[in-house]
């Protein structure tokens, strides 16, 4: 799973050729989740405070992400992603 951004401990993972619906993979110690681009539904487990960082960071980066996702189903390079400051 390629890395795409990591920030104040959370790992952000993007896979290829994925199965829809657009999401990426957040770890964070030993909590996972999957988050859903577009309705930020999650799967998986995260402390809440984690998990806001991650819906700000996915807020401030979602067409970066959109972009990212067809990147990974057309089988090119993902690109890195800013973290959160």
């Amino acid at each position: 799973m390629p890395e795409i951004c990591r920030f104040y401990g959370i790992i952000i993972f993007m896979n290829f050729l994925d199965h829809d619906p657009p999401h990426f993979h957040a770890w964070y110690g030993e909590y996972r989740v999957s988050v859903s681009i577009k309705d930020q539904v999650i799967r998986g487990e995260m402390p809440a405070r984690a998990l806001n960082l991650v819906f700000e960071w996915l807020s401030e980066h979602k067409e970066e992400l959109l972009l990212n996702w067809q990147n990974s189903k057309n089988g090119k390079p993902l690109l890195k992603i800013d973290p959160l400051i």
